[in-house]
């Protein structure tokens, strides 16, 4: 593909400054089991190629779903003259430093390939997790879905630049939902769709997946039976599943610099972060370091190379509290003056690149679990995301759980349901006091995060120890 694509940007036949295609083929599969019956068995596939085309300074964009010349010929020439009528207005210039050339590959590893399991073999499995996660009547309600996807994406440009990544992934899903009476509360493996990493299926043939089928199960009965969540100000020990969304909402999406700048003010919201907070920010305490890193092996937003070319490294974008670097590609970075990261992403051929964060993860310190809750008098452990709600500055937040315990005098004791907490950014991540060591460090991912016009819904990772904020204002109510 790489010569093909080659060969025909050598013949476009248009003035312009610089060229680039990325073709994109993605096969989707999804698998979808309620109370062990399947409910939707799909599978689709998309393949096609964006033309970004540079002119005066600016940028014009052109898709096709067809790759053979005279397709790519006439998307050039739509890019070209979108590009030509937007230079005489463009906010600031681009120029080919923005599109250097690079050469390379990336390989998702995997052990199992996706083709190793038959869609009937697949919902067999499914049926038998929601039939295990029915461990009492009580259980109204089980589902079980995976999905899979195999992604190849070519890039080249008429600098020079020649890039081949081939990502497979899986994101799999479980969880039960449990009623007494008007009690209804729900448990899942880990939150709504964390389970994303790339890899093939021994993600989600583990040695320990049964155990935890069970224990979902038994956590949703347990929840019906526990105490409401109290209303305290007290020590809030968050889990690695929740500190994903912790992660992903107040501190990757209020760095994101095209939001800084204002240009997702109209859909997404913008920022309570400003160019000048860049360097001398205390985003939290000492003990917040927060990496942006494409690099990490299974995380599920990891490459070599972002959709623009630009070579994915691991980078600090917050280092001892201090905010160092925002999230933006190589044009964010030249009209907004800041260091970012190799972040232009799009969703699918059909969408330009965008700023997105990719995988966003929080280092880890030195504190084992046992040590974490030994040292804490009184305080709420929290696990797995149920709901989110933040105002489109990433400024205040309020976020609920599935799942809680009590802390008492260094032990884990109570269960507790319907736990919730609300802070403010800054607040919050000042309060940080302790984060896990490596022990205690996992990554989740999911699918869905959603940005700009026409959406695009991209893949991200998060990954992070366990966590104490000290002070947190926590309360009940589902």
């Amino acid at each position: 593909m790489l010569f093909e694509l080659k060969k025909a940007i050598s013949q476009l036949n248009i003035p312009a400054d610089w060229i680039g295609i990325r073709a994109v083929k993605e096969t989707s599969r999804s698998h979808y089991v309620r109370d062990g019956l399947p409910q939707s068995n799909g599978q689709s596939l998309t393949m096609g190629a964006m033309l970004e085309v540079m002119v005066n300074g600016c940028l014009g964009y052109a898709a096709t779903n067809s790759l053979a010349l005279p397709s790519l010929q006439n998307a050039a020439e739509i890019a070209y003259k979108q590009a030509l009528a937007a230079s005489a207005w463009w906010i600031y210039p681009v120029s080919e430093s923005t599109r250097p050339k690079v050469v390379g590959e990336y390989k998702s590893p995997f052990l199992e390939p996706l083709d190793a399991i038959s869609p009937g073999e697949i919902n067999d499995l499914l049926i038998r997790i929601c039939q295990k996660l029915k461990i009492n009547d009580k259980i109204v309600q089980t589902t079980a879905t995976v999905a899979t996807s195999d992604k190849e994406t070519w890039f080249v440009s008429s600098n020079g630049s020649e890039v081949y990544q081939k990502i497979i992934a899986l994101n799999t899903h479980f969880g039960a939902i449990a009623q007494d009476g008007a009690i209804v509360q729900p448990r899942t493996n880990n939150g709504a769709h964390a389970n994303s990493y790339q890899g093939g299926w021994e993600l989600l043939k583990t040695d320990i997946l049964w155990h935890r089928v069970q224990q979902v199960g038994e956590q949703a009965l347990e929840l019906l039976t526990a105490e409401e969540c109290p209303n305290i100000r007290t020590n809030l020990v968050l889990a690695p599943d929740q500190m994903m969304l912790q992660i992903h909402e107040s501190i990757g999406h209020p760095l994101e610099i095209d939001r800084i700048l204002g240009d997702e003010r109209n859909y997404a919201g913008g920022s309570f972060v400003t160019k000048e907070d860049f360097g001398k920010l205390e985003y939290g305490s000492p003990l917040m370091n927060i990496t942006f890193d494409p690099t990490v092996e299974g995380e599920f937003a990891s490459y070599g190379f972002d959709d623009t070319g630009a070579v994915a490294t691991k980078e600090y974008v917050i280092k001892k509290g201090i905010l160092q670097r925002g999230l933006g590609s190589l044009e964010s970075q030249a009209r907004a003056d800041l260091p970012g990261v190799a972040c232009a992403r799009a969703s699918s051929w059909n969408r330009p690149a965008i700023d997105r964060m990719a995988n966003l993860n929080l280092e880890p310190g030195n504190a084992t679990f046992e040590e974490i809750i030994s040292g804490i008098e009184q305080g709420v452990y929290m696990e797995s995301n149920r709901s989110w709600s933040i105002d489109d500055q990433r400024y205040k937040f309020q976020f609920g759980c599935e799942y809680a315990k009590l802390i008492e005098n260094g032990k884990l004791t109570k269960t507790l349901r319907n736990p919730n907490y609300r802070a403010t950014t800054p607040e919050f991540w000042h309060s940080l006091i302790q984060v896990g060591n490596a022990s205690n460090w996992q990554m989740y991912g999911t699918p869905f995060c959603g940005k700009g016009e026409p959406n695009q819904a991209i893949w991200v990772g998060h990954g992070s120890p366990v966590c104490v904020f000290a002070n947190v204002e926590v309360f009940g109510g589902g």
